[in-house]
């Protein structure tokens, strides 16, 4: 292993007990942080929100006051501005919304958030469709290298799609065509609405049921009854169909019953590459909604500390601020999505980082710290900054994301979102070692994690990229009190307005979490290491493409 700078904890940690003290981390600042960041005060933190106004201000004085340097756009004369502008299209529901479903001639009126949850539409100031026919297309996935396609041609103009979430082996015991109980990109409901909208239907609805969409209803509710954001693109329709939403299982084994079939005898089906799409004779959507658009400019915000010998080499550390702003009351009545865990956690963490790195002996490629806006919009920062970076993807070293750290306590373990096959996370395993600290893979591979953080958009450009999670394995209580604790984050708080800061919280998680992240960054930015794709990953070919251009 190449010689990199130990941080004072990780130092200490080879010598004594495990989880020491770390000087350069500070949790008192990283639970302000987070106190502050996840206040009313901040409104959720939404894109184009007074809430991002008070945000980006207060990452700007942080950043400034930790002795980080601008490193966003490029200012007249050739300085860097502090951000990063992050033109987005921004859609909200206006007025009522009115739904209804029609089944052997008897029409039924749902309600937006009950038995659906529709999206704003991105098409238009106004959607209408009228006794839409309904198709069942299985997963939705087409997968040409797989031998696999859930559409057979199927004409799905001006038809509404029903799909399964989740991919087709979710369910099979015994694995089958994609990969076991891991989730790949085709179940990603993201995939799921572009897929839709090349197939040219009018509508598309996921199914959803709580075990393979990884959260509840109130989680799926919560995000797409509220506003609706998108990178700006020459046509819409190309990423998405004109309605977009989830219904309820029940509701739409329902409309499957009407037409005169059977949700888990189709299911079965659908787990088979001799799947059909079936169309629910008799069943008919409707929907009728006006909405307003704009056209907003978020902000990243970007701060970094320029290396002394290869400062065009960048390792950057991300995580995204924002939260979902102000939505529908939960049972008390509270609408402010205050995103304490997700992700003011992060951000808090992301500043101290920044803090602990501009005490240190200056590294010798530099070090960025990007904290990313709309990711609870579609990963719409980390899109936007990976198809126009601010710096060259070729001679990024690597991307460490952040997102929920900290709170469980001490941890004798920590993982990442997905198993990621590259190098990258195999030094993260190495440097864990050093603190005395097990890697744990992934222990939800079916809820797709890796598709769902700002790392993701950075993979896909070749980026070798991981997301950092805290362990379970908890010092006090073992595995048993951190899944449980998970377990409850994931029902009670995950994107409600419940997830909010706790002053009970462990300080010692955070300094532990920090410490071996500072560690990793500082191997990574004091050394000649290249992480790399491993063989058969499919982003190896796109980061080969520049392996020139890294020495």
């Amino acid at each position: 292993m190449k010689k990199f700078l130990l941080s004072a904890a990780a130092a200490t940690l080879l010598a004594g007990p495990m989880f020491a003290a770390e000087p350069n981390l500070d949790a008192g600042r990283i639970l302000r942080d987070i106190e502050v960041l996840s206040s009313d005060a901040f409104e959720g933190r939404g894109p184009a929100t007074p809430g991002e106004t008070k945000t980006v201000a207060y990452l700007l004085d942080q950043m400034k006051a930790a002795g980080l340097q601008p490193a966003g756009d490029l200012l007249p004369g050739g300085d860097r501005a502090w951000t990063q502008d992050v033109p987005l299209v921004r859609s909200t529901t206006k007025g009522p919304v009115d739904i209804s479903v029609t089944m052997g001639g008897t029409t039924k009126t749902w309600t937006q958030g009950q038995e659906v949850a529709l999206r704003a539409t991105l098409s238009g100031d106004r959607l209408t469709v009228k006794d839409a026919p309904v198709v069942f297309v299985g997963y939705g996935v087409k997968a040409p290298e797989r031998d696999w396609d859930d559409y057979k041609g199927v004409d799905l103009k001006g038809k509404v799609a029903l799909v399964l979430v989740n991919d087709p082996d979710f369910e099979n015991a015994t694995g089958g065509d994609f990969g076991g109980k891991a989730m790949t990109y085709y179940g990603r409901w993201t995939y799921k609405f572009e897929e839709a909208a090349r197939q040219g239907a009018i509508g598309f609805l996921v199914i959803h049921e709580t075990a393979p969409a990884s959260y509840g209803w109130a989680t799926v509710k919560n995000s797409n009854t509220n506003e609706i954001f998108d990178v700006i693109r020459r046509d819409p329709r190309t990423a998405h169909a004109p309605l977009e939403g989830w219904v309820q299982r029940d509701a739409a084994a329902a409309l499957i019953k009407a037409g005169g079939y059977d949700l888990d005898a189709l299911k079965a089906q659908a787990r088979t590459r001799a799947f059909k799409p079936v169309t629910l004779e008799g069943v008919t959507f409707s929907a009728d909604y006006a909405v307003d658009t704009q056209k907003v400019v978020s902000k990243n915000v970007v701060g970094a500390i320029r290396g002394t010998r290869f400062p065009d080499e960048r390792v950057i550390y991300t995580a995204h601020w924002d939260h979902l702003g102000v939505g529908q009351p939960d049972a008390r009545g509270d609408r402010i999505y205050n995103g304490a865990l997700d992700n003011a956690s992060g951000t808090a963490m992301l500043l101290e980082l920044g803090r602990a790195f501009a005490k240190l002996p200056k590294p010798q490629r530099s070090v960025v710290f990007l904290a990313l806006t709309a990711e609870e919009k579609g990963l719409l920062g980390s899109e936007y900054y990976a198809s126009a970076p601010l710096y060259p993807l070729a001679t990024t070293v690597g991307v460490i994301n952040m997102d929920g750290v900290g709170p469980s306590g001490l941890a004798r373990d920590f993982t990442t979102s997905g198993n990621a096959p590259l190098t990258l996370q195999d030094e993260l395993i190495t440097v864990g070692k050093a603190h005395n600290r097990t890697y744990s893979p992934d222990p939800r591979p079916a809820a797709g994690l890796f598709f769902r953080s700002d790392h993701f958009p950075f993979a896909k450009a070749g980026v070798p990229a991981i997301s950092f999670g805290g362990g379970v394995d908890l010092v006090v209580g073992g595995r048993e009190a951190g899944a449980a604790r998970s377990r409850a984050y994931t029902a009670d708080r995950y994107h409600q307005p419940a997830d909010e800061y706790d002053p009970t919280w462990d300080r010692k998680g955070f300094v532990a979490d920090g410490a071996l992240l500072l560690d990793l960054g500082q191997k990574l930015a004091n050394s000649r290491i290249w992480p790399e794709w491993k063989a058969g990953s499919e982003f190896k070919d796109e980061r080969d493409k520049t392996k020139a251009m890294r020495k």
